[in-house]
């Protein structure tokens, strides 16, 4: 049972009580959240994005149709940084069974444009979650004056799935 306590042997070496964690994956609100666009996206992370004076990488968890099953915080950086792998960004959309993802960071600078670096991170995680079947749908660069959307502005220096 979920959260169930088990009572060991008493010794004379261990005094204590081992219990069991169940993690247990539930919709607590029958409402779907659907991103079809960069504009619902951007509305969904906006305040937790915006305002945050480190750069912060959010990984956002999607069904074969778009609907939201989770959001990820993969990494909090420094004011100007983020250090992240393939690693730490896929491992959550893989064990939430994730379809595809859609990768959100803010520029606590207030410029949306992409540096070569976010290009460049784009483009290592597309092909990471190619290999383990999980779409990189788009990357948005979010600030308090608006956002950037990858998909929308990379001009085919990004290959983004259909």
């Amino acid at each position: 049972m979920p959260g169930e306590c088990i009572k060991p042997n008493f010794n004379q070496n261990y005094k204590g009580i081992r219990c069991r964690v169940y993690l247990v994956s539930e919709n607590v609100n029958d409402e779907r959240i659907s991103l079809c666009n960069s504009d619902a996206v951007y509305s969904l992370v906006r305040d937790e994005l915006a305002s945050s004076d480190r750069e912060r990488l959010l990984s956002l968890m999607l069904t074969t149709k778009n609907d939201l099953i989770g959001v990820e915080t993969v990494y909090i950086g420094s004011m100007n940084s983020c250090v992240i792998t393939p690693k730490d960004v896929m491992k959550a959309p893989l064990l939430a069974n994730a379809a595809s993802i859609i990768l959100c960071h803010n520029h606590p600078s207030g410029d949306p444009e992409p540096s070569s670096h976010d290009l460049q991170i784009t483009k290592v995680l597309i092909e990471a979650g190619e290999l383990l079947g999980i779409k990189v749908l788009d990357h948005l660069i979010v600030t308090s004056r608006g956002y950037r959307s990858l998909r929308e502005c990379s001009d085919d220096q990004i290959k983004f799935p259909n």
